[in-house]
Parts: C-alpha cells; sequence; structure tokens
C-alpha cells in the first residue's frame, strides 16, 4: 500500500482497531513503564507462508508514536518460513507492548488470506483464468483483505456495490425476469459499467446473453453446463465461474474455460498466518 493508500483509505480503520484494544489507557503497560524507555522487539515467522500487510504492521505504531522506527527483511509477497525474523521494531517501550496486538491481527490476517490466495492461484498459473475474491469480507477489513488477495496472485472482483452492475438471482427476480433486469440496468447505469448478470442454467445463459449482458456468471452449475455455457457464449461476453469455490476443490475448475473464477473462501476461509513479536529489550 503507498502512503496516500493509507492517509486516504486504512488510517481511520487502524485507529478504530487501536481505539477497539485502548478505550483509555493499556493499563497493564502503564503499571510496569511508568515512564519512556527505548526498546526493540523482533517480529518472528512461526508458520511458512506469504506476507503481506507489512506498511498495515509498521502504521499501526506510527499512529501510536511517528518516531517509531520499523525495519523489514522481507517484503509483501515473500515466501516466509517458520523460525524466519522479519524485522524489527524500535520505539518506546510503551508503543511496542501497545501496538503489538493490533499489528499483529492485521499482519496475521493478511498474510493468511495472501498464503490461501497463493495457494489457489498457482493452479491457473499459464491460463487465461483469472482468480476473483468476493465482497465477502470481515466488515471494515475489505481494503486490507482485498490487497492480501492480490498480494497473494489472485485479482479482485467489484471492491463494492457503487463499483459495478451485478445482477443476481435476487435482483433479477425483484425486475422480473433476465431480459428485464438488463434492459433497466442498461437504461439506468452510465454507458461506461458493464453489466455482469448471474446465471444458473443454460436456459438464463440464453436469456442473458440476449439481453446483451457484458459478464455471464456461471452461479453452483455442474461442469458439463459451464463448458457448454462457454461453448454457447462463445467470445459475445466474458464468464465467471463461482459458487462454494475453495482451494481444495478448485482444481476440477482449470479446464473449463472460463475467464474468471470467484471465491469468497480467499477471504472468509483463510487462516491467519502465525506470527509474533518476541525478544523485547531496553536499547
Amino acid at each position: 500500500m503507498n502512503n496516500i493508500t493509507m492517509t486516504l483509505n486504512a488510517d481511520e480503520l487502524i485507529l478504530n482497531a487501536l481505539r477497539e484494544d485502548i478505550t483509555s489507557e493499556d493499563i497493564t503497560t502503564n503499571s510496569v513503564m511508568r515512564a519512556p524507555k527505548k526498546g526493540e522487539v523482533e517480529l518472528i515467522c512461526k508458520q511458512d507462508g506469504i506476507i503481506a500487510g507489512l506498511d498495515v504492521f509498521k502504521r499501526v505504531f506510527t499512529l501510536l508514536d511517528g518516531g517509531t522506527e520499523t525495519v523489514f527483511h522481507v517484503k509483501d509477497g515473500d515466501e516466509v518460513k517458520n523460525g524466519d525474523k522479519l524485522g524489527i521494531v524500535r520505539g518506546d517501550i510503551r508503543v511496542l507492548l501497545s501496538g503489538e496486538r493490533t499489528a499483529l491481527n492485521f499482519l496475521q490476517r493478511m498474510s493468511g488470506i495472501a498464503t490461501y490466495t497463493r495457494s489457489a492461484a498457482k493452479l491457473f498459473e499459464g491460463s487465461k483464468t483469472k482468480l476473483l475474491d468476493t465482497r465477502k469480507t470481515t466488515p471494515n477489513m475489505r481494503v486490507f483483505e482485498k490487497y492480501a488477495v492480490r498480494v497473494g496472485g489472485g485479482y479482485n472482483h467489484r471492491y463494492n456495490l457503487s463499483d459495478g452492475i451485478l445482477l443476481k438471482d435476487n435482483h433479477i427476480g425483484a425486475a422480473g425476469g433476465v431480459k428485464e433486469a438488463v434492459r433497466m440496468a442498461k437504461e439506468y447505469a452510465p454507458f461506461v459499467r458493464k453489466i455482469e448478470v448471474e446465471v444458473e442454467n443454460l436456459d438464463m445463459l440464453r436469456e442473458a446473453l440476449e439481453a446483451g449482458a457484458d459478464i455471464i456468471m456461471l452461479d453452483n452449475m455442474s461442469a458439463e453446463d459451464m463448458k457448454e455455457a462457454v461453448r454457447l457464449t462463445a467470445g459475445r461476453a466474458e464468464t465467471e465461474c463461482s459458487g462454494n469455490v475453495t482451494k481444495e476443490n478448485i482444481a476440477r475448475l482449470k479446464d473449463i474455460g472460463v475467464d474468471y473464477i470467484s471465491s469468497g473462501a480467499l477471504t472468509h476461509s483463510a487462516p491467519i498466518l502465525d506470527l509474533s513479536l518476541k525478544n523485547l529489550h531496553a536499547v
């Protein structure tokens, strides 16, 4: 994340996380540290994976005290191994103690998503199919989690409801059918917006194509039907498949021929990467 992204999108979220953890004071730290004292602590990796979120980790400490210094030995996207020393944080020991959990929460979560995404995205190296995330993100963590997907080698679907038109089953039901939903979307939306339609069978696919949808999402369809859908589409629209896609079952979709595969699991099912701050001492 660059400084502009951090300032515009991340700082307030990081501050809210800190406020959640420190409502008035860190009573434990203040009990044992009555005055400022400079120290340093090591960032240690306790599990193999992909690191992501180093700038966010660093920002936690600088928002508490601008004089805190963080030096990393790795960069986002690097493979890390159990036992690796990833960096050092130096500053007021009170800041190091008070910011530790919030900083690790961000880094562990983001690194876990990057690790999970990398393992799934590797299956599609060399193919045209791109692995996408979804809006199934932790509330108030979307900017961080979608960034972690990119670090892991995935791609971002729409960021939020203002970012693109996706006519799902309930939108289609509300509009009265696929054709009517697409017609209304084209009438309402700016011409520069693509229109994506979720379909559950080949009849709905034909309707969406006839209506002029730009992207067809093949939702919870069999592999055979998805292959037939790609054949019927014949390049008239981009294709995406979705529905309970995880890294354990995603390999079955490799030869379908769709342009995109979306997986909510990238953000809602990725376990954290185990990291720790250790060996705190005065300097």
